[in-house]
Formats: C-alpha cells, sequence, structure tokens
C-alpha cells in the first residue's frame, strides 16, 4: 500500500524534529514545521533523501564546516538561513 501524501508529509515532519542530535532536531524540526506543505515534489522528495543522511554529516553541512554534496548545496543554503534567521548559532 503506498503512502498518502498526508502519511509522508507527517512522517517527514516527524523524522525532521526526531533525528539523533538536539541541534539537528532544532535545525529540521521548525523548517519542516514552516516549509513541508508548501514544498513541490521535487524539493519534497530532496527532503526526503536528505532525512536519510547521518546528522554526524548533516551538522557539518548545514553549518558550513564541511562541504556538502552538490545535489544538497541548494536545499542545505535555505535551511541553514532559516536557522539562522531564528538566531540559532550556526
Amino acid at each position: 500500500m503506498a503512502e498518502t501524501p498526508e502519511a509522508r508529509l507527517k512522517r517527514m515532519r516527524m523524522r525532521s524534529w526526531r533525528r539523533g542530535t538536539k541541534e539537528m532536531d532544532l535545525i529540521l524540526g521548525p523548517w519542516a514545521d514552516a516549509k513541508l506543505a508548501t514544498m513541490d515534489a521535487a524539493t519534497l522528495e530532496l527532503y526526503d533523501r536528505l532525512l536519510e543522511e547521518n546528522d554526524q554529516d548533516l551538522y557539518p553541512w548545514v553549518s558550513g564546516a564541511l562541504p556538502c554534496p552538490t545535489e544538497y548545496s541548494e536545499l542545505l543554503g535555505t535551511i541553514a538561513d532559516f536557522a539562522r534567521s531564528r538566531h540559532l548559532k550556526l
């Protein structure tokens, strides 16, 4: 049985808030709450793949400590800008 669009967004939102590190919870959770419902299909697919990445990789990418894979660069830039706008120190 295929996942419904509503179930997919719920799963993605939950996975954004329940990462493995508090830092990534605080970066991805609020961003998902604010943006998931308005994302186009291609961005949702990319974000879903991003959620499969390890937090130990994600945090250095989103903070700019390490370069991220090209496929994620625009999305992670948007996420980092959102986090900075919320006064999170990245």
